[in-house]
């Protein structure tokens, strides 16, 4: 006799392919149309699934834990970052939490090199006077930005993405400086190039560029403040792929409508799907929805990580991608 299959509930639309092959092996209930699970609707999955699969539009709280059945013992996230999870609730529970970590490294450091490309060569501004019909053609100094072969650019984080970042800016010749709570091993700082500065404010001085790649934790929220956004330099530029709640936005808008920043780039933001009103008015900001990992390769890639996790799971063993209370 065939063992009953577990019971999930996926909360956003998945590609195809990763949805027919958990239809296979799971008793799954999809997202079909891709909505946004209400917390009422989160509530309801989580009384009655053996896994839940969420994203990270999905905040899965103390709340909505304390109404979870006692059926529930995974929570296999869709997606590297965990932040929107009460992993402290969930093990109180019994509730492994597993991720997709690695498979996103490369399409990240893509977009964020895309990223420190366009902000100083002004590639947005361009592209908006192209469709704009304004364009009167080529003059010497029309559209001056600056170039980033030369420049210093200061990675916060230097895990997987922030060195997969420091390789494709060497190759462009920048010089790569870096700020992480542990120094990385020589080998890489070698390999790499890279200038460790133990303090976060002294590399922020000195800096061309920095972009941001470290995970959103009660720990990381707002480091880069009021206080250490005013340490930047006047030339500077801000990038951030990583998580909004990083940066104060209202005060990086304050300085950017000020001048007292170069621009910024930005594929996150604090309060999503918000942005500040004010940003988008801006010359200087570029200006992503969230599609620094969106490829239809690493989206895949994403998928088969959720169900290996949830077949060893169920299969008894430790899955591969477990959170750890580290993380706490």
């Amino acid at each position: 006799m065939t063992a009953k299959k577990p019971r999930i509930v996926v909360t956003r639309k998945l590609p195809d392919i990763i949805e027919t092959r958990m239809m296979e092996l799971f008793d799954a209930q999809l997202n079909l149309d891709d909505r946004p699970m209400t917390k009422a609707e989160l509530i309801q999955a989580v009384a009655g699934a053996d896994v839940l699969v969420p994203t990270i539009t999905d905040r899965i709280d103390a709340a909505i834990l304390s109404q979870a059945g006692s059926n529930l013992r995974l929570i296999a996230n869709f997606g590297t970052g965990v932040d929107h999870i009460d992993l402290a609730t969930a093990r109180q529970r019994g509730i492994t939490v597993t991720n997709t970590p690695n498979v996103l490294t490369e399409d990240t450091a893509d977009m964020t090199l895309a990223l420190i490309l366009a902000v100083p060569r002004r590639l947005a501004e361009g592209e908006r006077l192209m469709r704009a019909g304004t364009w009167t053609g080529w003059s010497p100094t029309a559209m001056l930005g600056h170039r980033i072969w030369g420049k210093r650019l200061g990675i916060v984080g230097m895990g997987r993405i922030g060195q997969a970042v420091a390789r494709r800016a060497k190759a462009f010749g920048m010089q790569v400086h870096y700020h992480n709570r542990k120094r990385v091993h020589v080998d890489i700082e070698q390999e790499l190039e890279a200038t460790y500065w133990e303090s976060l404010d002294q590399m922020l001085a000195r800096m061309d560029i920095v972009t941001i790649h470290c995970p959103h934790t009660p720990g990381t929220f707002h480091l880069l403040s009021a206080r250490r956004l005013k340490l930047l330099q006047p030339q500077a530029y801000v990038i951030n792929c990583a998580r909004g709640e990083i940066v104060d936005e209202n005060a990086l808008t304050r300085m950017l409508e000020k001048g007292e920043l170069a621009g910024a780039a930005l594929d996150v933001f604090e309060h999503e799907p918000a942005c500040n009103p004010k940003l988008i008015n801006l010359d200087n900001v570029v200006l992503l929805p969230h599609m620094g990992s969106a490829t239809i390769e690493g989206r895949v890639d994403m998928g088969e990580k959720v169900i290996i996790n949830i077949k060893t799971f169920v299969d008894g063993h430790s899955p591969p991608d477990r959170v750890l209370s580290s993380m706490l």
